[in-house]
């Protein structure tokens, strides 16, 4: 039934024996009809709806004696007809809608549905998930988990193969890199290869998994999800104090917090019975929007913009829907009404905020109430993950409900003061109603989000695990999983890792273990010319992942191997080397976030993640490697290609830095030239080098040698604050980081393989 749901590759064009309303025939009716025949009854033609059986099986409103379908008679229905004719005036879609016309395969697609008898199904993503049978493979000797017998199962059907078995080289930078975003150390890699044992990468990766860096690493997606910032945003765009939020979400994943108790803290901490602190600091996750410092704003405007906010992430990052998209009128393509969308408004609306608070001023302006302090004691005791560095006053933003109920209405589309009808707190029918035993505030939401009926909070949160790990989702649309999103490339998969993450007490570990121990992740990423032509986009995962690694990742590769990262966990935000005059020239002149101040000593070093983001002007080194803007939530980055990307690992002071360092330290070795570069590429590339990478490089470093003087060297060695040891040969010192900044500018150093 299922076998239908693939994405470009020779196998698309096969006709399914049986064909599937869910997967065949939904997305052709989503992509060519429901413009004009879907839910949005503003936009609907001639009375029809095709996403509802009860409609499509009636007689035309136009003509009683045709039926739009006829099950087991494509000769009798209107829908058939008018795709297949090629008369332009009865022709659908016609051509004025501007929607290409059905390809024969489509239309071959629902000829053979109607003859089967045109039976509709609930969408797929809104029936809960079922725990399918662990499918049997013909290769008994490849699964090495059930997540490989779901994958091995369907490369079979399609005569596909897994690769082998990555080299222990490229298996150990790829789990670190997914583990902790660290490359691993020298000890590490020697450890690994010599370890022989059956268990040898079961050992690294529970390593991995202990290490502080792991929280670090999983919070990174989470930041993007929560669209986390060091800056108010809009024109002022001031400094806010929201740091220790994302100590917290650090310190949540390296407990292992389980995902729901996860969520309900950050949804509802502030309703808890007897809430803790810790539970209260979580609920910053729906304040790290946007809030505006400029006088003259219309309070109620704004206010109502927080709450869209907080209504559209959840949409988007807990249950995978489009949500946003009944704003301002019913969705168009999904079965969630105008009406709806404010419901689950409603949830948001109680928070006891206004629209603005305060105008930019100093630091009893860098969180808007409701709000939270942290005090010393509480680091010492149950915050004591929170990385207080002085003994000022912190405050962080938090959620807090208003005493008296603040009424909730439809906004006529969208517009803050066009009050419509009055709603009550409630959820989309069509995921799953809203219980009225649930408390009907973000507690009772969290409940109902977590209820095993419901079809989607496990499902949204294994497929993004999933996109982690492989590159893509199981629902490559991983913030889509309606009509108009990807189908899931392994539907049972899906449904089999989302109940079993549920009957594991939603234990992420566990989960990110299942994947990285899989025989399917493990794979060699190579690709033959095959694979190339059956499987270009590695849907079926007949090959390993392999991507360039995140923005924040490129940087902490290069301070990681040079030895200059500072691993401190947590704490605040700092501003490492960035061109100058960007803030200047893109600021209202208010606020301490006006210039730019960099930081020196250690704090120049540290993990990318705890750059400064301030949203008019991220980090530009971040955003040209795709990095968030952290403008909304963002459930997947962009993934560009540019020259803009070569051009910084060429010319980025802290690249340049890092090879003067990285080359520095190899000269104190007592070693010959060539073993100095062995080492570099092993610590860069974490592999070691073949004989004629290793003598492109030597003869390179032999011939900079030669031809550097000191005066070209001291402008080679001129960047950086790190100090450069005196007992060292400046020309020898910049010819070996010529050699060291070439290495960091091969592709392999910042790519995943």
């Amino acid at each position: 039934m299922f076998d239908a749901c693939h994405h470009a590759s020779n196998i698309d064009e096969q006709i399914p024996d049986t064909v599937s309303y869910n997967f065949n025939i939904r997305p052709i009716l989503s992509d060519k009809c429901y413009k004009c025949h879907g839910p949005d009854a503003s936009k609907r033609q001639a009375g029809l709806r095709l996403d509802k059986p009860e409609s499509a099986f009636k007689a035309l409103r136009d003509n009683p004696n045709a039926h739009v379908l006829v099950p087991g008679s494509p000769e009798m229905s209107e829908l058939f007809r008018r795709i297949s004719t090629n008369d332009t005036s009865e022709m659908m879609p016609p051509a004025a809608s501007n929607l290409k016309r059905l390809s024969t395969h489509e239309v071959d697609l629902i000829k053979k549905w109607i003859k089967q008898g045109a039976k509709f199904e609930k969408h797929w993503a809104f029936v809960p998930p079922k725990l399918w049978p662990v499918p049997e493979v013909k290769d008994k000797t490849w699964p090495k988990n059930p997540v490989d017998n779901f994958i091995l199962h369907k490369q079979e059907q399609y005569g596909l193969t897994p690769n082998p078995e990555a080299d222990k080289e490229r298996l150990l930078k790829r789990v670190c890199f997914d583990l902790t975003g660290l490359p691993p150390r020298l000890d590490m890699m020697d450890r690994f290869l010599a370890d022989k044992s059956p268990d040898a990468y079961e050992k690294v990766v529970d390593q991995l998994m202990k290490s502080p860096a792991y929280g670090e690493k999983m919070t990174l997606h989470w930041l993007d999800v929560a669209r986390y910032a060091d800056s108010h945003g809009y024109q002022d765009d001031n400094y806010r104090t929201q740091w220790p939020w994302r100590d917290w979400v650090i310190h949540a994943f390296n407990e292992n917090l389980p995902y729901d108790k996860f969520i309900t803290w950050q949804l509802a901490g502030d309703l808890m019975p007897n809430a803790t602190k810790e539970q209260l600091l979580a609920t910053g996750f729906n304040r790290n929007h946007k809030i505006t410092e400029e006088g003259g704003v219309i309070n109620e405007e704004y206010r109502v913009a927080y709450v869209t906010d907080r209504t559209n992430t959840f949409g988007k990052a807990l249950l995978g829907c489009t949500i946003e998209c009944a704003h301002c009128h019913d969705h168009k393509y999904d079965p969630f009404s105008q009406k709806e969308y404010y419901q689950l408004f409603a949830f948001f609306n109680q928070v006891k905020e206004p629209g603005i608070q305060s105008t930019v001023g100093g630091p009893e302006t860098y969180a808007k109430r409701p709000m939270m302090q942290i005090t010393n004691e509480d680091v010492k005791g149950i915050l004591k993950f929170v990385n207080k560095q002085d003994t000022g006053k912190l405050i962080v933003s938090v959620m807090g409900d208003s005493e008296v109920y603040r009424k909730t209405y439809v906004l006529k589309r969208g517009n803050y003061d066009a009050h419509g009808d009055e709603v009550q707190p409630g959820t989309p029918k069509a995921i799953m109603p809203f219980d009225s035993s649930y408390p009907k505030n973000r507690l009772g939401l969290a409940e109902w989000l977590f209820s095993r009926k419901n079809p989607l909070a496990a499902r949204a949160f294994v497929n993004q695990t999933w996109q982690e790990f492989f590159g893509k989702g199981i629902v490559k649309s991983s913030g889509d999983f309606g009509s108009q999103g990807d189908l899931p490339s392994h539907f049972e998969l899906l449904d089999w890792l989302s109940v079993d993450f549920m009957d594991h007490g939603w234990d992420v570990k566990r989960l990110v273990k299942q994947l990285v121990m899989s025989a399917t992740y493990r794979q060699s990423a190579v690709v033959t010319a095959d694979k190339l032509k059956d499987d270009p986009d590695n849907t079926y995962l007949s090959r390993g992942p392999r991507s360039r690694l995140p923005a924040e990742f490129v940087r902490d590769m290069v301070l990681a191997s040079s030895g200059l990262l500072t691993r401190t966990i947590g704490g605040p935000s700092v501003n490492p080397y960035q061109p100058p005059g960007l803030w200047e020239n893109a600021t209202s002149g208010r606020g301490i976030l006006a210039n730019y101040k960099q930081v020196h000593g250690p704090n120049l070093y540290r993990r990318g993640m705890y750059t400064l983001i301030k949203r008019t002007v991220p980090p530009v080194e971040m955003a040209i490697f795709d990095a968030s803007n952290r403008d909304q939530c963002e459930i997947k980055r962009l993934r560009t290609n540019t020259p803009l990307q070569a051009l910084l690992m060429e010319n980025d002071p802290t690249v340049l830095e890092a090879a003067r360092v990285l080359a520095a330290k190899l000269l104190q070795d007592k070693s010959d030239a060539k073993d100095k570069i062995y080492k570099a590429f092993r610590l860069i590339i974490c592999r070691k080098p073949n004989d004629k990478e290793l003598a492109i490089l030597t003869g390179y470093y032999t011939d900079e040698l030669k031809t550097m003087d000191r005066k070209t060297a001291a402008k080679v060695l001129g960047v950086g604050e790190y100090p450069i040891p005196d007992n060292l040969d400046k020309v020898t010192i910049a010819a070996m980081m010529k050699v060291v900044d070439t290495i960091y500018n091969l592709e392999e150093a910042i790519t995943k393989t």
